[in-house]
């Protein structure tokens, strides 16, 4: 029997229990939406890291004068970097043939806690379905959608994700765990009025508290995006890119 898992947040990772599974990470509010954002726009190479210690080790290893450094701590910005998490921040003309070094509080963490499973991609609202068509055509018979979620906390705007990618796929062959099962049950009841949801969490509060609409409006583009990014030796690569050119590892880059 084909099992498909949502996780309420990355501390529930096994790692262990990933072998052999495909893993998608979420953290729409903001990592995976803006990682998948600043590939999109033409970065040469993106690496989401763990910590401000691993992000360092990485920059010494490539070409320092062409790397930028980006993200939050905490939800503030970090002292010395170059941006901070909003997707609007990494326009072509920032990012296009650049280094892009990565790191979140919660999302590049769970991006990393996911790495034993067998493949890792990204996913958000804005490329949900292109997700789920990419995991259908996979032929996976294990799947986790881990939520990044905040401080060990459940967020709705993660679940939101998750259950997005569910409404797109057939899920009738699949063993769900009560957290999948809840997803199907939430879009049940949300179809059609995501964004409704998106406002009405925590996190979407915060957008228009803080007087940013238009960030909002971009994250909760649903389908906006048909790229999909696979973590490879540590950085993104988009799963259409050619077998011929593999991604280079952090060692081996510079």
């Amino acid at each position: 029997m084909k099992r498909l898992r949502v996780l309420m947040s990355r501390q529930e990772i096994v790692p262990g229990r990933l072998a052999g599974a495909t893993a998608v990470v979420l953290d729409v509010f903001l990592a995976t939406t803006t990682l998948l954002t600043i590939l999109e726009n033409g970065a040469r190479r993106v690496f989401p890291v763990a910590s401000l210690e691993e992000a360092e080790e990485v920059r010494e290893r490539l070409d320092a004068p062409n790397v930028l450094r980006g993200g939050e701590q905490h939800a503030a910005r970090i002292e010395g970097y170059d941006h901070g998490p909003f997707p609007e921040e990494y326009p072509p003309e920032v990012v296009a043939q650049r280094d892009v070094v990565f790191v979140t509080t919660n999302g590049t963490r769970a991006i990393v806690d996911a790495a034993p499973a067998e493949r890792v991609f990204l996913g958000c609202l804005r490329n949900a379905p292109a997700v789920a068509r990419h995991l259908e055509a996979l032929g996976t018979d294990s799947i986790y959608l881990v939520c990044a979620g905040s401080a060990g906390r459940f967020t709705v705007e993660d679940f939101l994700g998750a259950a997005t990618i569910l409404s797109y796929m057939n899920t009738d062959d699949w063993r769900l765990n009560d957290g999948a099962w809840m997803a199907l049950d939430f879009m049940q009841r949300y179809r059609g009025r995501e964004i409704e949801a998106l406002r009405r969490s925590r996190a979407g509060r915060w957008f228009f508290e803080h007087d940013l609409p238009d960030s909002f409006e971009f994250v909760g583009d649903i389908g906006a995006s048909e790229l999909v990014p696979e973590v490879v030796g540590g950085r993104l690569r988009r799963v259409d890119e050619p077998a011929g050119s593999p991604p280079l590892k952090v060692a081996d880059a510079g």
